[in-house]
């Protein structure tokens, strides 16, 4: 080791009312190396950005990754539904390829697994042509629920560029374990997302929603084993933090918040 830290990440969602262009400069300065973008809405009427290639929306953004020695690690977020078709994708997946987006965040609400595995290659496909990969996360109010349902698609794609995304709410509020991700084969687990949580796990969908959506903690600030699941994740995984700001907070506050805690959970885990 030569001191220097390991590369952390920050997802949109974590402040997802800045703009592209502001959440580059606010994630710097709260010292993260790498962002996710929000380019594609994750529900009907959630927010999102639009950053096509060639715009000059798209070159202020690209101006400032440059500026700040950040790097676009992945674009959010797909919902892989049974209407889904791949071909919609294509103009936003230019724009942020162009940006040196690596990666594509997508999650499966399908009960027809054929299907959905038809179309999760299929989205493989497409993005392999702009040089990029495909986690699918599980979320326990949609069909693919738990993290071994996630990795089954995964590996029924048959796909190269297929991944996992391991968040570490929606793993271990609907069963997974830091066993399960340390057997996972090798090459299928691309990035962790860090958030904590407290009490006793949701029941009912709605209540799973709710707490996915403002009911995290920095990592550290409940009782998640993060330091465990830091150290089961391949050593090449993407390492970001996944915690949307409270209301009232100051996005810079708050983000730096989220790199401390961060930085904490990565400490512990080197001294492990």
């Amino acid at each position: 080791m030569t001191g220097q830290a390991a590369p952390l990440g920050v997802a949109h969602f974590s402040a997802i009312d800045l703009p592209p262009l502001d959440f580059v400069r606010a994630a710097a300065a709260a010292g993260f190396s790498r962002v996710g973008f929000r380019l594609h809405p994750a529900f009907p009427g959630a927010p999102f950005y639009e950053l096509p290639a060639g715009s000059p929306e798209a070159r202020d953004v690209r101006s400032a990754l440059d500026d700040h020695g950040v790097s676009l690690h992945d674009i959010e977020f797909v919902v892989l539904s049974p209407d889904f078709r791949p071909e919609t994708l294509a103009p936003m997946l230019e724009g942020a390829s162009a940006l040196g987006a690596k990666r594509l965040s997508v999650c499966g609400d399908d009960l027809d697994e054929s299907r959905l595995v038809e179309a999760f290659g299929a989205v493989c496909d497409l993005c392999a042509g702009f040089g990029m990969s495909v986690d699918l996360e599980n979320m326990g109010w949609r069909p693919v629920a738990t993290f071994d349902a996630a990795l089954r698609v995964v590996e029924a794609s048959g796909r190269a560029n297929a991944g996992v995304l391991v968040d570490a709410i929606h793993l271990f509020r609907n069963g997974g374990r830091v066993e399960d991700v340390a057997a996972a084969p090798a090459g299928r687990i691309g990035a962790l997302q860090l958030c904590d949580v407290r009490g006793d796990a949701p029941s009912s969908a709605e209540a799973m929603v709710a707490e996915a959506r403002s009911g995290r903690f920095a990592p550290g600030e409940g009782m998640l084993p993060l330091a465990e699941l830091l150290a089961a994740v391949p050593r090449e995984a993407a390492v970001a933090v996944e915690v949307p700001i409270a209301q009232g907070r100051a996005p810079a506050d708050h983000l730096a918040h989220l790199a401390r805690c961060a930085r904490q959970i990565q400490g512990r885990h080197n001294l492990s």
